[in-house]
Formats: structure tokens, C-alpha cells, sequence
């Protein structure tokens, strides 16, 4: 296979030099402290939280683990208030812990939780909400927050897409009584796994870092049925290294979405997603939506066309969350319920966008949208 017929992938991941890995993975060798609290994750920790504009960071495996153990760190059952348009993972943690799902409506341009749908959907069982920054784009964290202060819930956030996402100055992660990262593989900033508890005081790192190592505080004391989710040396190794070049491949990520702005814009029938003015953005994904009486084509005519060319988007998040079926029997996930997120679930398709997505792909992409309305 030549190196353009290799397919164009919607992502891959950013990698840090290898010769600079190999290095780390020495240190790691010599001293055989796989996992465990190792100075490469204290380190991590420490770098992670300066960068991020944070207090405190607590590392775990993977992300699903990191919302899964939040929402026992804050204690939450019985209801909480969601959204459908997002990744699996994020209703499966609620399910995981024993909690209903309600699901809430999302606005129809970003795609994220609806606030003025928020307060019809608590009930006397809803303790907590849990919000997702969908394609790094803020959630309307003043008014969700409004609403948990009326009626005393709290608010986990879903911060897998919002890595480095400042809005009005400040770190999107700060909002909340908790944030939660992804830093797996496909994301903007990875640690090929991985994935992070973000919160506001040392008492709440603490009851963390005990969670996810089985409830240990110490030696022979375990204070709660905890889990293992801890991060190792490899992956905090790892992600040092990819913090040297994490800006770098968020302004290259930029400059691909730039190019893609200025030419489908132009096309009738595709809606561009126009990032928030008060926001820095870190550019995680290219969602377009196609407008089928407009373009002439299906949102899936499209999506199948560019497979035959060796071109592959991703349906970033179609089926709805609601529509599986572990779900679906839920009142609030009626689509009479859920108009706005079944609309853009059957519109999008997420372009590849990566840092080392050379221009001429990115051309090549466009060129075949537009061939394809004709």
C-alpha cells in the first residue's frame, strides 16, 4: 500500500518523540516502580495542574473510571439529570453506580445540555447533573450552576473534549464541584490511556487518590470500598512528554480547522460549527451537519461516499445515547423528548482532524464533499 492510499483516519494520536520515551522507560527500568504512587505520576500530577489552570488533579487509567469514581467520591444517587448526545461512556458510569439517567434536551447549535430544560426534568430523587463540554465547547456553566444552587444538586462535568478549554479568562475545568478528562488515545492531549479527576479543595483530592486505590489511607486502614483505577509510571511518563508538545499540536489541529471553515463554508447545505467568541478552544473535533433539501444528499450518502474513497469521518454522536436499547425504555428518552439531539445526531459527520493531517488531505476531503453535491 502506497503512502496515499493509506486511509485518512478521522484521528490519530500525537506521539512524543520516541527516542525521548525510550529514555524515561530507562529511568523506569532502573527502578522498577511500575505503579503505585511513582514519582512520574507525582510529577504529572503537579505539571498537568499548573498547566490546566487547576488546584488539584487526580490521575486514573482511563476516564470511564474517573466518572465512575466521582460520582462515588460526591456520594450521588438515585436520579441525575444528563444528556444524550455524547459519548456511551458517560451514561454507562451513571448506570455502573446503581443511578437513573434522566436525559435533557440539548440546544441545537452546540449540541449541549439545555439549561432551560433542566428544571422540568428534577424531581425529589435528582441529586446531581451532569453536563458534557461537547466538542469542547463551554456548557452554560453559570446557568447550570444557578439551577443546582436552587435546588441543592450537584455538578459533574464532562470535560473529556475540553482539555486546556479556558472560557472568560479562566479554566473551563474550574466549574463544577467536578471535572472530568479523557486522556485516552484519540484525544487532544493523551496518555495512550488515562484520564483524570479535576476538584477545588484538598479534603476532596484526598477522598480521590483513597477511591481509586481499593479506599486505602493507609498501610492497613481502608475508609471505603474503593476501586483500582490508578494511573501507572508508563502512562505518566508518557504524558510528560506529550505536555512539551501539546500546544504545539493544538495550533496545527487550528490551522486544519481554519482551512475547513474557509471552504465549507461556502458549500449550501453544511453547517460549520462557529467555536464560542469567550472561549479558547482546543479544536478536539470537526463536526459538520448537512442539511439533506439543501446539500441534495443524506447526512449517511455522504458519510458512506468518503468511505469509498478511503476517507473516514465518524458520526460523532449518532445513535443518541438514548436510543441503546439499556436506555431507551426510559421515559426521557421518548425522541418526542429529545427533538434538538435526534436533529443533530442524524446531520453530523466529524471530519479527521489531527495535527499531522498534512493539507493536501485536508483539500483532497473538501474536494470530495463538494464533488459529491454535484
Amino acid at each position: 500500500m502506497t503512502e496515499k492510499s493509506k486511509p485518512i483516519l478521522v484521528t490519530q494520536p500525537a506521539m512524543p518523540p520516541l527516542d525521548e520515551f525510550v529514555e524515561l522507560l530507562k529511568d523506569i527500568w532502573d527502578s522498577k516502580w511500575l505503579t503505585n504512587n511513582g514519582k512520574f505520576h507525582q510529577q504529572l500530577e503537579v505539571a498537568l495542574a499548573e498547566y490546566l489552570g487547576v488546584k488539584y488533579i487526580s490521575l486514573f487509567s482511563n476516564g470511564t473510571l474517573a466518572l465512575t469514581s466521582a460520582l462515588q467520591v460526591l456520594r450521588i444517587t438515585g436520579e441525575v439529570i444528563t444528556t444524550p448526545y455524547t459519548f456511551v461512556a458517560t451514561t454507562h458510569s451513571l448506570h455502573w453506580n446503581g443511578i437513573k439517567p434522566v436525559f435533557v434536551d440539548v440546544d441545537p447549535v452546540y449540541g449541549n445540555l439545555d439549561p432551560a430544560k433542566i428544571e422540568a426534568a428534577i424531581t425529589p430523587k435528582t441529586t446531581a447533573i451532569v453536563p458534557v463540554h461537547v466538542y469542547g465547547n463551554p456548557a452554560d456553566v453559570e446557568k447550570i450552576q444557578e439551577i443546582a444552587d436552587t435546588y441543592g444538586l450537584k455538578v459533574i462535568y464532562d470535560a473529556a473534549h475540553a482539555f486546556g478549554v479556558n472560557s472568560k479568562g479562566q479554566s473551563i475545568l474550574n466549574f463544577g464541584d467536578l471535572s472530568i478528562l479523557s486522556f485516552h488515545a484519540t484525544k487532544v492531549y493523551n496518555t495512550i490511556e488515562g484520564g483524570a479527576i479535576i476538584c477545588h479543595n484538598e479534603k476532596t483530592k484526598k477522598r480521590i487518590d483513597y477511591l481509586k486505590n481499593f479506599g486505602f489511607a493507609d498501610e492497613t486502614t481502608v475508609i471505603a470500598p474503593g476501586i483500582n483505577a490508578k494511573m501507572n509510571e508508563v502512562q505518566a511518563a508518557y504524558g510528560l512528554l506529550q505536555l512539551n508538545y501539546v500546544k504545539e499540536n493544538i495550533q496545527k489541529r487550528k490551522e486544519v480547522a481554519e482551512i475547513y471553515d474557509k471552504e465549507l463554508s461556502k458549500i449550501k447545505g453544511i453547517r460549520i460549527l462557529k467555536h464560542q467568541t469567550k472561549a479558547e478552544h482546543n479544536y478536539p473535533y470537526y463536526p459538520i451537519f448537512l442539511d439533506e433539501k439543501e446539500y441534495g444528499k443524506t447526512r449517511d450518502e455522504l458519510y458512506d461516499y468518503l468511505k469509498t474513497k478511503n476517507i473516514y469521518g465518524r458520526r460523532y454522536f449518532y445513535p443518541l445515547v438514548s436510543e441503546f436499547p439499556m436506555y431507551r425504555s426510559l421515559d426521557s428518552a421518548k425522541p418526542s423528548n429529545l427533538p434538538n439531539a435526534h436533529n443533530i445526531a442524524e446531520q453530523v459527520i466529524c471530519l479527521p482532524i489531527y495535527p499531522e493531517l498534512a493539507t493536501e488531505q485536508v483539500n483532497e476531503i473538501i474536494q470530495k464533499i463538494k464533488e459529491f453535491k454535484g
